[in-house]
């Protein structure tokens, strides 16, 4: 299973590449295989290097707010190790700093 976290278009290159945030780790992909129009502020699936959809900003901001939740309840233990770190422990840790 792939788990695709919402990252917001930082700024957009002449090469139609995006630096792209997701929950503070910044990266670069290209938006080629979209076939839309992406602008600085978006929000974007991303995956292997490709943004592969835009999507709602509503539905953006709502998902990076449960993916926050989830990653605390396991800092607090409300969430085991045992139910699964669904690709989270890094931002557990503190380690995408």
């Amino acid at each position: 299973m792939c788990l695709s976290i919402p990252s917001e278009v930082i700024e957009i290159d002449e090469q139609n590449v995006a630096l792209v945030d997701t929950l503070g780790v910044r990266r670069k992909v290209s938006l080629d295989l979209i076939g839309e129009s992406v602008n600085v502020g978006d929000y974007v699936l991303i995956h292997v290097g490709f943004a592969m959809e835009k999507i709602d900003t509503k539905i953006a901001k709502e998902s990076l707010e449960i993916y926050k939740q989830i990653a605390a309840d396991m800092q607090d233990g409300t969430i085991s190790d045992d139910e699964g770190d669904m690709g989270l422990r890094e931002f557990v840790s503190g380690s995408n700093k």
